[in-house]
Protein backbone atom coordinates (compact mmCIF):
# COMPACT_ATOMS: atom_id res chain seq x y z
CA UNK A 1 0.00 0.00 0.00
CA UNK A 2 1.22 3.51 -0.78
CA UNK A 3 0.94 6.47 1.59
CA UNK A 4 0.19 8.92 -1.24
CA UNK A 5 3.73 10.32 -1.33
CA UNK A 6 5.16 7.33 -3.15
CA UNK A 7 6.51 5.68 0.01
CA UNK A 8 5.36 2.12 0.55
CA UNK A 9 3.56 1.13 3.76
CA UNK A 10 4.41 -2.36 4.94
CA UNK A 11 2.34 -4.10 7.63
CA UNK A 12 3.94 -6.97 9.56
CA UNK A 13 3.80 -8.69 12.91
CA UNK A 14 5.26 -6.79 15.85
CA UNK A 15 8.61 -8.10 17.06
CA UNK A 16 10.08 -7.71 20.55
CA UNK A 17 12.79 -5.37 19.18
CA UNK A 18 10.07 -2.99 17.97
CA UNK A 19 9.63 -1.75 21.53
CA UNK A 20 11.66 1.47 21.03
CA UNK A 21 9.66 2.42 17.94
CA UNK A 22 6.40 1.48 19.68
CA UNK A 23 7.37 3.68 22.61
CA UNK A 24 7.93 6.57 20.19
CA UNK A 25 4.47 5.96 18.68
CA UNK A 26 2.62 5.49 21.97
CA UNK A 27 3.97 8.46 23.94
CA UNK A 28 3.50 11.71 21.95
CA UNK A 29 0.91 13.94 23.68
CA UNK A 30 -1.36 13.93 20.60
CA UNK A 31 -1.45 10.12 20.63
CA UNK A 32 -1.99 9.83 24.40
CA UNK A 33 -4.84 12.37 24.09
CA UNK A 34 -6.74 10.01 21.77
CA UNK A 35 -6.27 6.84 23.83
CA UNK A 36 -6.98 5.52 27.31
CA UNK A 37 -3.25 5.69 28.15
CA UNK A 38 -1.81 8.05 30.70
CA UNK A 39 1.12 10.33 29.84
CA UNK A 40 4.69 9.78 31.02
CA UNK A 41 4.71 6.04 30.47
CA UNK A 42 8.31 4.86 30.67
CA UNK A 43 10.16 3.15 27.86
CA UNK A 44 10.77 0.22 30.23
CA UNK A 45 7.01 -0.18 30.88
CA UNK A 46 6.34 -0.21 27.13
CA UNK A 47 9.15 -2.71 26.54
CA UNK A 48 7.64 -5.05 29.15
CA UNK A 49 4.18 -4.61 27.58
CA UNK A 50 5.52 -5.73 24.20
CA UNK A 51 7.59 -8.57 25.59
CA UNK A 52 4.62 -9.98 27.56
CA UNK A 53 1.50 -9.69 25.40
CA UNK A 54 -1.78 -11.15 26.66
CA UNK A 55 -2.47 -14.67 25.44
CA UNK A 56 -4.01 -14.78 21.98
CA UNK A 57 -3.26 -11.14 21.20
CA UNK A 58 -2.16 -10.30 17.67
CA UNK A 59 0.01 -7.19 17.28
CA UNK A 60 0.90 -5.54 14.00
CA UNK A 61 3.12 -2.63 13.02
CA UNK A 62 3.20 -0.46 9.92
CA UNK A 63 6.51 0.65 8.44
CA UNK A 64 7.38 3.38 5.97
CA UNK A 65 10.89 3.10 4.54
CA UNK A 66 11.85 0.68 7.33
CA UNK A 67 10.64 2.98 10.15
CA UNK A 68 7.84 1.67 12.37
CA UNK A 69 5.17 4.41 12.36
CA UNK A 70 2.02 2.68 13.59
CA UNK A 71 0.78 -0.23 15.66
CA UNK A 72 -2.46 -2.14 16.01
CA UNK A 73 -3.65 -4.93 18.23
CA UNK A 74 -6.47 -7.43 18.04
CA UNK A 75 -7.45 -8.81 21.44
CA UNK A 76 -9.73 -11.87 21.32
CA UNK A 77 -12.32 -12.13 24.11
CA UNK A 78 -11.85 -14.76 26.77
CA UNK A 79 -15.16 -16.41 27.66
CA UNK A 80 -16.02 -19.37 25.39
CA UNK A 81 -19.33 -17.84 24.32
CA UNK A 82 -17.53 -14.69 23.12
CA UNK A 83 -14.69 -16.27 21.14
CA UNK A 84 -16.10 -14.69 17.98
CA UNK A 85 -15.43 -11.20 19.43
CA UNK A 86 -12.17 -9.24 19.52
CA UNK A 87 -11.28 -5.71 20.63
CA UNK A 88 -9.11 -3.55 18.44
CA UNK A 89 -6.64 -0.80 19.29
CA UNK A 90 -4.67 1.41 16.93
CA UNK A 91 -2.00 4.12 17.21
CA UNK A 92 -0.15 6.03 14.50
CA UNK A 93 2.78 8.38 15.01
CA UNK A 94 1.61 12.00 14.50
CA UNK A 95 4.36 12.57 11.90
CA UNK A 96 2.55 10.13 9.60
CA UNK A 97 -1.10 10.99 10.18
CA UNK A 98 -3.17 11.22 6.98
CA UNK A 99 -0.68 9.12 5.03
CA UNK A 100 -2.63 5.84 4.90
CA UNK A 101 -0.94 4.16 7.87
CA UNK A 102 -4.17 3.80 9.87
CA UNK A 103 -5.99 2.45 6.81
CA UNK A 104 -3.26 -0.12 6.16
CA UNK A 105 -3.41 -1.32 9.78
CA UNK A 106 -7.23 -1.49 9.95
CA UNK A 107 -7.33 -3.30 6.60
CA UNK A 108 -4.87 -5.89 7.95
CA UNK A 109 -6.82 -6.28 11.21
CA UNK A 110 -10.07 -6.85 9.30
CA UNK A 111 -8.35 -9.38 7.02
CA UNK A 112 -6.98 -11.28 10.03
CA UNK A 113 -10.36 -11.30 11.74
CA UNK A 114 -12.37 -12.33 8.68
CA UNK A 115 -10.03 -14.75 6.97
CA UNK A 116 -7.70 -16.21 9.58
CA UNK A 117 -9.05 -15.94 13.13
CA UNK A 118 -12.76 -16.65 12.64
CA UNK A 119 -13.64 -13.38 14.39
CA UNK A 120 -17.12 -12.18 13.52
CA UNK A 121 -17.25 -9.01 15.64
CA UNK A 122 -14.46 -6.45 16.06
CA UNK A 123 -15.19 -3.74 18.61
CA UNK A 124 -13.47 -0.62 19.85
CA UNK A 125 -14.05 2.61 21.70
CA UNK A 126 -13.21 6.02 20.30
CA UNK A 127 -13.61 9.46 21.85
CA UNK A 128 -16.64 11.24 20.42
CA UNK A 129 -14.46 14.22 19.47
CA UNK A 130 -11.89 12.13 17.56
CA UNK A 131 -13.46 12.70 14.14
CA UNK A 132 -10.52 11.36 12.07
CA UNK A 133 -10.54 8.04 13.97
CA UNK A 134 -14.33 7.75 13.67
CA UNK A 135 -14.14 8.29 9.90
CA UNK A 136 -11.32 5.76 9.59
CA UNK A 137 -13.37 3.11 11.39
CA UNK A 138 -16.50 3.86 9.37
CA UNK A 139 -14.47 3.47 6.15
CA UNK A 140 -13.97 -0.19 7.10
CA UNK A 141 -17.56 -0.91 8.08
CA UNK A 142 -17.50 -0.06 11.79
CA UNK A 143 -20.71 1.48 13.08
CA UNK A 144 -21.45 3.51 16.19
CA UNK A 145 -23.51 1.31 18.50
CA UNK A 146 -23.84 3.72 21.38
CA UNK A 147 -22.34 6.46 23.49
CA UNK A 148 -20.55 5.64 26.72
CA UNK A 149 -21.08 8.75 28.82
CA UNK A 150 -18.26 9.99 31.07
CA UNK A 151 -16.29 6.92 30.00
CA UNK A 152 -12.79 8.30 30.53
CA UNK A 153 -11.02 11.11 32.36
CA UNK A 154 -8.96 13.30 30.00
CA UNK A 155 -7.57 16.81 30.37
CA UNK A 156 -9.24 17.29 33.75
CA UNK A 157 -12.76 16.25 32.75
CA UNK A 158 -14.87 13.21 32.00
CA UNK A 159 -15.39 12.62 28.29
CA UNK A 160 -17.70 10.43 26.24
CA UNK A 161 -16.70 7.68 23.84
CA UNK A 162 -18.52 5.83 21.14
CA UNK A 163 -18.72 2.07 21.21
CA UNK A 164 -18.11 1.05 17.61
CA UNK A 165 -18.19 -2.40 16.06
CA UNK A 166 -17.89 -4.15 12.74
CA UNK A 167 -19.97 -7.30 12.54
CA UNK A 168 -19.28 -9.59 9.62
CA UNK A 169 -22.37 -11.12 8.14
CA UNK A 170 -22.16 -14.88 8.53
CA UNK A 171 -21.24 -16.78 5.40
CA UNK A 172 -24.04 -19.04 4.18
CA UNK A 173 -23.52 -22.76 4.53
CA UNK A 174 -22.52 -24.46 1.27
CA UNK A 175 -25.38 -26.18 -0.50
CA UNK A 176 -25.41 -29.97 -0.43
CA UNK A 177 -24.57 -31.59 -3.75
Amino acid sequence: MSDGSGARIRVRGMEADDWRDAHDIWTPPDVVWGTLQVPYRSADDNRKKIENPPEGMVRLVAEIDGRVVGSAGLHPSGPPRMRHVARCGLMVHPDTWNQGVGSALVEAIVDLADNWLHIRRIELTVYTDNTPAIHLCEKFGFEIEGTLRAYAFRDGEYVDTYMMARVRVACPAPEAV
